[in-house]
């Protein structure tokens, strides 16, 4: 079992969620993710704590030891516990996906001294930890004002380049209301031309994911141009001011406006089980007793939800709703589902998901869900992808 493989079994055997895992660390969840992926390893500090934590060694963590019961340890280290340092030492270097510059073996052998030795060498390292802290932190400052300098010198260009091409002397928009029920979005809007000519009129273009739409036109009052508009609201949504005179039209872009549709429906979190490192030989898999937790977050309220397993995005089964089994621990305010047993087979370029369709009170959908998993064809089990897009749209799953 490699380093991640470890991890994400004392995770579940504690019952602990990716994002738990990370609180406790003072993580991010990616983090732990990239650390049970393989794609990354934690820091050793963090491999300390997660000893700690997991109640095991440093060195059963890392592959060393095949016992997972921490040591005692004592004042001196014996040539036997020697032995089992360098042998630490080697194979987190061996585990690191890229060599670094700077040498980080000291570090290492320091960590591992200090989890078989106790605290008599505590002093020391938190000493030499200190020192490369005030390092790195000038190294930082440095490369932080040379890089704020390099960014404020191109903001600037970037923003005088804009003013030159720009239409208008001053411009705002804002979300004036949301319909839910309708599914509909008003925006209103202010632009006055940079160029003022008499006779001239101005059209605002609405552009959604698939459909522009064109507003006008608008006359003005004084030389400013105001409106409303109302549109289909999505999660892409920009606005285009155009002024027409002489038969000239010119356009400029005001603003683009991201997830707003997501911000209107219910946001639930999806937490499988027992399906990471799942032993798939020949790209085989078989589900028994394979529960699934959902949580429902955020203020909009979810009228219904079905917890499926999908594979490409395309459902295999519904999970059924079930109470919380007995083996789990804590999870309040979270709602179980048991997938049925089943058999699946995976193909290298296969992903299998556990998903959530959402309905709103209003009818309308969204797909929530974890991250996905892929075949590792080396050892025959599920892990997770390198890369995985979220599609929260239902048009792009098939649930018959």
């Amino acid at each position: 079992m490699t380093l991640g493989q470890r991890t994400a079994q004392k995770r579940k055997e504690l019952g602990l969620s990716q994002e738990a895992l990370g609180e406790r660390l003072g993580v991010s969840r990616q983090s732990i993710y990239k650390w049970e992926s393989g794609a990354a390893l934690p820091e050793i500090e963090k491999l300390i704590a997660l000893s700690k934590l997991f109640g095991v060694s440093v060195g059963w963590l890392l592959g060393v030891e095949e016992d997972a019961a921490p040591e005692a340890a004592p004042g001196e280290l014996t040539e036997t516990q020697l032995k089992m340092v360098q042998e630490i030492v080697d194979r987190y270097l061996a585990a690191q996906p890229k060599p670094r510059p700077r040498r980080r073996w000291p570090w290492v052998l320091a960590a591992a001294v200090l989890v078989l030795a106790g605290g008599s060498l505590f002093q020391r390292l938190d000493r030499m930890d200190r020192q490369y802290d005030s390092l790195q932190s000038a190294v930082n400052n440095v490369t932080y004002s040379v890089n704020s300098q390099i960014g404020g010198i191109s903001s600037r260009v970037e923003a005088l380049l804009k003013a030159q091409n720009e239409l208008t002397a001053d411009y705002s928009t804002q979300v004036v209301s949301t319909d839910c029920a309708e599914n509909l979005v008003t925006f209103s809007f202010r632009a006055i031309p940079k160029t003022f000519s008499q006779g001239m009129t101005a059209w605002l273009e609405v552009q959604n994911e698939a459909v522009k739409f064109t507003f006008g036109p608008f006359s003005p009052q004084g030389q400013t141009f105001t409106g409303e508009a109302t549109v289909a609201l999505t999660d892409g949504i920009s606005l285009y001011i155009v002024f027409e005179s002489g038969g000239q039209r010119q356009t400029q872009l005001l603003d683009t406006y991201s997830g707003l549709y997501s911000a209107t429906m219910p946001s639930v979190s999806v937490r499988d089980y027992h399906l990471m490192f799942a032993e798939a030989p020949g790209g085989v898999f078989s589900l028994s007793d394979v529960y699934v937790s959902t949580r429902r977050d955020g203020n909009a309220e979810a009228a219904n939800i079905q917890v499926g397993l999908f594979q490409n995005r395309k459902l295999l089964a519904w999970a059924e709703p079930c109470g919380k089994p007995d083996s789990f621990q804590g999870f309040e305010g979270e709602d179980f589902y048991r997938l049925p047993d089943m058999t699946v087979t995976l193909g290298d370029a296969d992903e299998l998901a556990v998903a959530a369709l959402v309905t709103d009170e209003y009818g309308r959908q969204i797909v929530c869900f974890d991250i996905p998993y892929v075949l590792d064809t080396q050892d025959d089990t599920l892990t997770y992808p390198s890369y995985s897009e979220a599609d929260p749209d239902p048009a792009h799953w098939q649930f018959g």
